[in-house]
């Protein structure tokens, strides 16, 4: 079913992308509040699914369990690598990751198999920061 393209939904897709990385639905409409837009906590939920399930924008689970989203900026299926400490986000290509999910699927008979891959760890400016402050204890 195809949503419709109101000014709320519009507004929180600018806002995602605005965003730097992915953020949570509580995140976005606290800055949406912030711009005094009335914009409820449900509606941002109901447009962030939507354009997730548009391909509008991309969704993971962080590792702590919440749901998590930003803007798309390719199309079709691509994974990530997200730094836990600033949230830089790199779309990356993975074609041993898809070839191995293929044959696995297979090999226990599954068909139409999907997968979500997403790689945390610390960017190359998080991880120098983090050593410089450890050195100079």
């Amino acid at each position: 079913m195809a949503q419709r393209n109101t000014w709320q939904r519009e507004r929180v897709r600018e806002a995602l992308s605005d965003a730097r990385g992915f953020v949570s639905a509580q995140s976005l409409h606290a800055t949406l509040r912030d711009d005094n837009t009335g914009i409820g906590l449900a509606t941002v939920y109901r447009a962030l699914a939507g354009l997730a399930a548009q391909g509008e924008a991309d969704s993971l689970q962080s590792p702590e369990g919440e749901a998590l989203y930003r803007a798309c900026s390719s199309t079709g299926h691509h994974h990530h690598l997200i730094c836990r400490s600033c949230g830089l986000t790199v779309e990356i290509e993975a074609t041993d990751v898809e070839q191995w999910a293929q044959r696995t699927a297979e090999r226990h008979g599954f068909r139409d198999a999907e997968h979500v891959v997403d790689i945390f760890g610390l960017c190359a400016n998080c991880a120098a920061a983090r050593d410089a402050q450890r050195d100079a204890h």
